[in-house]
């Protein structure tokens, strides 16, 4: 049974290469698409399939860990205490059900509630953002996230989803975001966007929702590695069951921060 940092890592990684491997050979593909909880909550067998293949991979050395995901009755809740890993087998799964290649495979090694290794891993673009306890790559190189420091030349993307009794929420996330920084972005994957800006082509990442652990995780794991920062709506330091998630390259983490505020403030 693996117990060292460095292999949880490789373990982490090796699952998540095995499941965005089964989830590549379905992408636009004739795919039969299900809904969950709503119209926009879609799930296919790729979603399935490659997290079975993730939790194959992970049990061949952790057979009795907690693994937590979104598919086939996993369980859904990070413990804080003892090991676990965390598995999102296709986010960004709207994207990859209309042949749109901004997806991934994610997975995050956890230790008493916080990341200690990550894999996001996006076959349709080629990229692997890889994180042990300490450090960050992308496709083998060291990642560092940006060094813009004036809200006027950053670019930044809310994230998670805002149903439809929500919208006025999504609105001023949005309309803050017009307001504040350069531009914006939203490309349909809260983990991919994470590492965005573990790598520096994004400035800041924010909501003001409670995201799923497999959505976050992992992700958040990447941008402290890489130099960054992630709060709560509160300003403190986030954690897999916060409310909020606010993450930057720490240079303009005030004004990210205020503008998740600016949507948490049409709530109720």
């Amino acid at each position: 049974m693996a117990d060292s940092e460095s292999e949880r890592a490789a373990v982490t990684t090796r699952a998540a290469r095995e499941g965005a491997a089964v989830a590549a050979d379905y992408f636009r593909t004739d795919l039969a698409v299900e809904t969950k909880d709503g119209d926009t909550d879609v799930v296919t067998r790729a979603d399935r399939e490659a997290q079975e293949r993730v939790i194959e991979t992970i049990r061949a050395d952790y057979p009795d860990v907690t693994i937590v995901g979104e598919e086939n009755d996993a369980p859904t809740t990070v413990p804080d205490e003892g090991s676990a890993f965390v598995v999102d087998p296709i986010d960004g799964t709207n994207n990859f059900v209309r042949g749109v290649p901004f997806w991934c495979t994610s997975v995050a090694a956890v230790a008493d509630g916080e990341p200690v290794a990550a894999a996001t891993v996006a076959p349709a673009v080629g990229d692997e953002f890889l994180a042990d306890e300490t450090t960050a790559r992308l496709n083998g190189d060291e990642l560092s996230v940006s060094r813009r420091d004036g809200p006027e030349t950053a670019t930044v993307s809310p994230t998670l989803w805002w149903d439809f009794d929500s919208r006025d929420e999504y609105a001023a996330a949005a309309e803050g975001v017009v307001e504040r920084f350069a531009d914006l972005r939203r490309y349909g994957s809260a983990q991919i966007s994470l590492g965005y800006v573990a790598m520096g082509a994004l400035d800041g990442v924010f909501s003001n929702l409670r995201g799923n652990p497999w959505d976050t995780v992992a992700g958040v794991h990447l941008v402290r590695c890489a130099g960054g920062e992630a709060t709560d709506l509160e300003g403190n330091r986030w954690h897999h069951d916060s409310r909020g998630l606010v993450v930057s390259n720490g240079a303009v983490h005030d004004a990210v921060l205020s503008t998740a505020r600016d949507a948490e403030a049409q709530r109720g």
